[in-house]
C-alpha cells in the first residue's frame, strides 16, 4: 500500500508545539490501528546536533542506532512509543554533505550542482521510505523553524515537487500557526496566520490543516474568519490551547477531531482510537497524591531543555507512584563543601545527569557526597556515573587525588579513562560510544530488582569509560560493580550497598522512558525518595 504523507509547517513563530502536535497526531493514528514513523528536518548545517551546546539547543537525543538528533524525537518516541533510528532527523548539513560527497565521486556527470533539482531531490529521497510496507503506513514529517524562514525554502519547495509526485489524497501539509492575544483591547489576532498562510501560497503550497495555537480560548467564529482567509474548511480549523500536562495534548487535539480531519484528508478510513491506558495515565496525573523534591544538579540549568528527557523520565516515575516531583534545579557551580547541605538538605533525592567538560564538576561531586553520607536517594546518568566513581576513589577507596582525564589529562590516578580506541586528539564529533548497547546485571543487585532481568540494553553517549585497572580496589572498598557489558570488559552500572538507594549508570535511561511506562531507575529513585520523607516525618 502506498504511504501516506503529513508535513507539520510552522508559522509567526518557533517553538510553538510543532513537534507535540505532530507527535499527538501520531499517537492517534497510533491507537487507530496505523502504523506511523516519525521525521524531524532541521534547517540548520550542522551535521547533528551533536556538537552543539545545550543552552542554545536544549538535549541531544540518541536513537536506539546512535544517531545524535534533536530533542524533538524524544517527544516523538515517548509519545508514539516507537524506536526511530538515523532517517529521523535529517538536517540541512546532512543534505549539502551528501550531495557534496556525490559531486566529488563525479555521481553528477559534470553538471552544475544546483539548489533546484539536487537539494530538492536529495530532500525528498529522504522523505520516500517504507513504501516497501504492506501494512498501511503514515509518514509524519515535522519542518522545523518557521515558513518564512530563508533556510527553509529548499525544504518548502521539495515538498511542493513531491505533492504532485505522489498525487492528491496520498499527502497533506498542517500549519501551526500563533493567535496572539492582545490583552489591552481583548482581542485575537488572525492576521499574523493569513500572513503565514500568504507566504506558503505565494512557494505553491496550500495548508489543508491549520492548529490554532493560542493562550486563551475562541469560538468558531474565529475559525470561520481563519477559514475564510487562509482558503480551507471551518472544521479543519482547530484550536490548540495551553494546556495542564504536556500528555494532554492527544486528547485535546482529539477532541478537536484531528485525526479524523487528517484521515479525510488522505482518504483513509478512521476508526475509533484506544486510548485507554493514554486516558488512565492522564488521569493518574490528576490525581496524584504524594509530593516529592529531587535535586537535579547539573551545569545547564540555565534552559531546562538541556535535560528534557531527564526531566520527564522523572514526571513518568512520578505517575507511576502517584506522586508529583518537584525538581529543584541545583547550579553545580555554585555548590561546594560549605553550602552543600544547605541546597541539598530539603530534597529527598538527589540525580547527576550526563554532560561534557569540567565546568561545575566539583558541585557534582560535593552533592554525590552529599548523597552517600547522608544515604539521600541518588541517580547518577553518564557523567554522573563516572563522578561517583571519582568521588568514591577519594573518599572511600582512599585515592585522594583521583580523577577523570576528561578534566585533568596528567592525573596519577585516571579512574575514568578513554575508550578503547580513542585518544585526546580525536574530534569531537562522530567519536562517542553511541546507541543501544546490552548490559548484564548481577544478580540479586538492586539494579536486577528494578529491572526484574539479568539481560537489558540502554543507549549511551559517551566518551569516557572506568578505568578496569581500579576495578578491584573499588570491590575492596565496597563498592558494587552490577551491570557489566556481557564481556564484562566495561563497567556499566555501579551502585552503593551502604545506602538504601544509590545506583548509577554509564548509560542514559531517561531516552527509553514512557509516560505510560515509566523506566525502572527512575520509578525506583522516586519510589526511594517518597519512602526518604517518609522516614524523616
Amino acid at each position: 500500500m502506498a504511504t501516506k504523507y503529513v508535513f507539520v509547517t510552522g508559522g509567526v513563530v518557533s517553538g510553538l508545539g510543532k513537534g507535540i502536535t505532530a507527535a499527538s497526531l501520531g499517537r492517534l493514528l497510533k491507537a487507530r490501528g496505523y502504523k506511523v514513523t516519525m521525521q524531524k528536518f532541521d534547517p540548520y548545517l550542522n551535521i547533528d546536533p551533536g556538537t552543539m551546546n545545550p543552552i542554545q539547543h536544549g538535549e541531544v537525543f540518541v536513537t536506539d542506532d546512535g544517531t545524535e538528533t534533536d530533542l524533538d524525537l524524544g517527544h516523538y518516541e515517548r509519545f508514539i512509543d516507537e524506536s526511530l533510528d538515523k532517517n529521523s532527523n535529517v538536517t540541512s548539513g546532512k543534505v549539502y554533505w551528501s550531495i557534496l560527497q556525490k559531486e566529488r565521486r563525479g555521481d553528477f556527470g559534470g553538471h552544475t550542482v544546483q539548489v533546484i533539482p539536487h537539494v530538492t531531490n536529495e530532500i525528498k529521497s529522504r522523505f520516500y521510505r517504507n513504501d516497501t510496507d504492506e501494512d498501511m503506513h503514515i509518514a509524519i514529517i515535522e519542518v522545523g523553524g518557521t515558513v518564512g524562514d530563508i533556510e527553509s525554502q529548499p525544504f518548502l519547495e521539495a515538498i511542493r515537487q513531491f505533492q504532485h509526485e505522489v498525487g492528491p489524497q496520498n499527502s497533506m501539509i498542517i500549519l501551526v500557526s500563533l493567535l496572539p492575544y492582545l490583552r489591552c483591547s481583548q482581542e485575537l489576532k488572525t492576521k499574523p496566520t493569513q500572513a503565514a498562510v500568504k507566504t506558503m501560497q505565494g512557494m505553491g503550497l496550500q495548508p489543508d490543516v491549520i492548529v490554532a495555537r493560542s493562550e486563551v480560548d475562541f469560538d468558531d467564529e474565529l475559525k470561520d474568519k481563519i477559514a475564510l482567509f487562509c482558503n480551507i474548511p471551518a472544521d479543519n480549523v482547530l484550536k490548540n490551547l495551553d494546556l495542564k500536562y504536556l500528555y494532554e495534548a492527544p486528547l485535546a487535539m482529539e477532541k478537536e477531531h484531528l485525526a479524523q480531519v487528517a484521515c479525510k484528508c488522505l482518504g483513509l478510513e478512521c476508526p475509533e482510537p484506544d486510548l485507554t491506558d493514554w486516558n488512565e495515565m492522564v488521569n493518574t496525573l490528576y490525581s496524584l497524591n504524594h509530593t516529592v523534591s529531587i535535586a537535579l544538579v547539573g551545569k545547564y540549568t540555565q534552559l531546562h531543555d538541556a535535560y528534557i528527557s531527564v526531566v520527564e523520565a522523572l514526571k513518568h516515575g512520578g505517575i507511576s507512584n502517584k506522586a508529583e516531583v518537584n525538581i529543584k534545579w541545583v547550579d553545580s557551580e555554585t555548590i561546594n563543601d560549605e553550602n552543600v547541605a544547605k541546597a541539598l538538605s530539603d530534597v529527598d533525592g538527589i540525580l547527576v545527569p550526563g554532560g561534557f567538560g569540567d565546568r561545575g564538576i566539583d558541585g557534582m561531586v560535593c552533592a554525590i557526597r552529599y548523597a552517600r553520607e547522608n544515604n539521600v536517594p541518588f541517580l547518577g546518568l553518564c557523567l554522573g556515573m563516572q563522578l561517583s566513581i571519582v568521588e568514591f576513589a577519594r573518599n572511600v577507596a582512599g585515592i585522594h587525588d583521583a580523577d577523570s582525564i576528561e578534566f585533568n589529562a596528567g592525573t596519577q590516578h585516571p579512574v575514568i579513562a578513554f575508550l578503547p580506541d580513542h585518544d585526546a586528539d580525536d574530534e569531537l564529533g562522530g567519536t562517542l560510544r553511541l546507541g543501544s548497547y546490552p548490559c548484564t546485571l548481577k544478580e540479586g543487585s538492586l539494579a536486577h530488582r528494578l529491572y526484574g532481568s539479568c539481560d537489558i540494553a540502554e543507549r549511551h553517549r559517551h566518551r569516557y569509560e572506568v578505568n578496569n585497572s581500579f576495578r578491584e580496589a573499588f570491590v575492596n572498598a565496597g563498592l558494587c560493580i552490577c551491570g557489566t557489558s556481557p564481556d564484562n570488559r566495561i563497567v556499566e552500572m555501579i551502585e552503593n550497598p551502604s545506602c538504601d538507594f544509590f545506583i548509577a549508570t554509564q548509560a542514559h535511561p531517561e531516552l527509553k522512558s514512557r509516560p505510560n511506562r515509566p523506566h525502572p531507575l527512575f520509578a525506583g529513585l522516586v519510589e526511594a525518595a517518597l519512602k526518604h520523607e517518609e522516614s524523616k516525618n
